[in-house]
């Protein structure tokens, strides 16, 4: 390392290949992403955990919150925006588990979130990456 200290991503690099990865989609997924919110967090809290029956708040790399695309109506004003989450210290933990390049690795976590937002369950997500 040559006398250089190494630190551990921050949020800001999480969602640097975050906004990588939504930026190099095709144009016909990027324009139904334009009204999602990106966030990155340290963990998941404990009512997301919860409601997900998560114990371990390190289980959770990432999460979308909304309608998919397919389920929407002009009726749905009001609701807040759609949103992937992702959870920053669960990312590094895996990172560091499986060794796999950290951009790599959060996009496959975004594109995940993303499949959500197009109405894929993840049994959908997993019989694809198979194919």
């Amino acid at each position: 390392m040559s006398g250089q200290e190494r630190r551990a991503p921050s949020a800001a690099d999480i969602e640097g290949h975050a906004r990588a990865t939504l930026a190099s989609l095709p144009a016909a997924f990027a324009r139904h992403l334009g009204d999602v919110v990106l966030i990155v967090e340290e963990l998941a809290d404990d009512e997301t955990l919860a409601a997900l029956g998560i114990d371990d708040p390190f289980e959770l790399t990432g999460l979308y919150h909304g309608r998919p695309i397919g389920e929407k109506s002009a009726f749905d004003s009001g609701t807040p925006p759609d949103r992937i989450h992702l959870y920053r210290r669960a990312i590094l933990d895996e990172w560091v588990a499986d060794g796999e390049d950290l951009a790599t690795l959060v996009r496959h976590i975004v594109i995940h979130e993303v499949g959500h937002h197009f109405g894929l369950s993840d049994d959908d997500m997993h019989r694809l990456e198979a194919e």
